[in-house]
């Protein structure tokens, strides 16, 4: 309890204390939550934690060095709270979690006990189970550079560099036809040629799924019209008329890099790379050893 304030530990060696938890949820799209386990509203840093939300916590599990901290949450799917649907589209995958003992009569009297984010999510009879984990787990992800032929970095990306508001490499357009929220069809999408989007990626900008995206399996053009597929749906309703938003797809290739793109010099794959065969490359008293036939 290195980090309690004087004020709250000496309210808490009182014997008589006022505490309860608040918990503060920050979902990647920006919005913020707050819960707590008091009978009143609670407010400070801008965030209003409401009670009687359903939202409780397990004891944390806190440890020195590197190890983990981790605890649960236990919630109720609320129309006032948290949403199945907001779940079911992944709204509160990777959200950021924070945790205060607060003395309510006095909350400039808090210790901010955890913070992390939320890990797996479980759902039934109508409540919810999140693990949350602390933020060393990130330590757990391995970090390292791949060396191989295609390009490693995402379009658009710090790697990458490339400009996707350039002109001619995005389209926002109102879906035309949606079909289980993975088929995407129009008439045409003029001034774009057939597999332009192919391994792209499709954003949800209107409607429920607003914020949402997947990534596009194929842009192909039929009789019927222009047709774009996604690997996996998105995870909520897209309806007809909702705004999207097409960003052009990058094969990873070098000549994709070079002649769609003209961003070469951020391409970060490595191409020169031998192939398999080189592993079979022997000595030889004379000419060059490529690797190449020995005819």
């Amino acid at each position: 309890m290195s980090s309690v304030s004087n004020d709250l530990r000496a309210h808490l060696q009182s014997g008589i204390t006022t505490v309860c938890r608040a918990w503060a949820l920050t979902r990647r799209d920006g919005a913020v939550l707050g819960f707590t386990d008091h009978d009143c509203v609670l407010s400070f840093d801008g965030i209003a934690f409401q009670p009687g939300s359903g939202l409780t916590a397990r004891a944390v599990q806190q440890a020195t060095g590197l190890s983990v901290d981790n605890t649960e949450a236990l919630g109720v799917l609320s129309d006032a709270a948290v949403h199945e649907e907001d779940i079911e589209a992944g709204r509160f995958d990777g959200a950021e979690v924070r945790c205060w003992l607060v003395n309510w009569r006095d909350v400039s009297m808090r210790w901010l006990q955890f913070r992390g984010s939320i890990g797996e999510i479980r759902r039934a009879g109508g409540a919810f189970e999140a693990e949350l984990r602390g933020l060393t787990e990130a330590l757990n992800q391995p970090l390292g550079r791949v060396y191989q032929k295609p390009c490693t970095a995402v379009l658009g990306d710090a790697a990458c560099r490339f400009d996707l508001e350039t002109p001619g490499y995005a389209a926002e357009l109102e879906a035309a036809e949606v079909v289980r929220s993975q088929d995407f069809r129009w008439d045409a999408l003029p001034g774009f040629e057939p597999g332009w989007f192919g391994d792209g990626r499709l954003t949800v900008l209107s409607g429920a799924a607003e914020g949402l995206w997947a990534a596009v399996k194929a842009d192909q053009a039929d009789a019927s019209g222009r047709r774009v597929s996604l690997w996996e749906p998105i995870r909520a309703q897209v309806a007809t008329g909702d705004l999207v938003r097409l960003e052009a797809g990058c094969d990873k290739r070098l000549e994709s890099c070079r002649l769609k793109f003209n961003n070469i010099l951020n391409f970060q794959g490595f191409p020169d790379i031998p192939g398999e065969d080189w592993v079979m490359a022997v000595p030889r008293r004379s000419g060059s050893n490529t690797g190449g036939s020995r005819r």
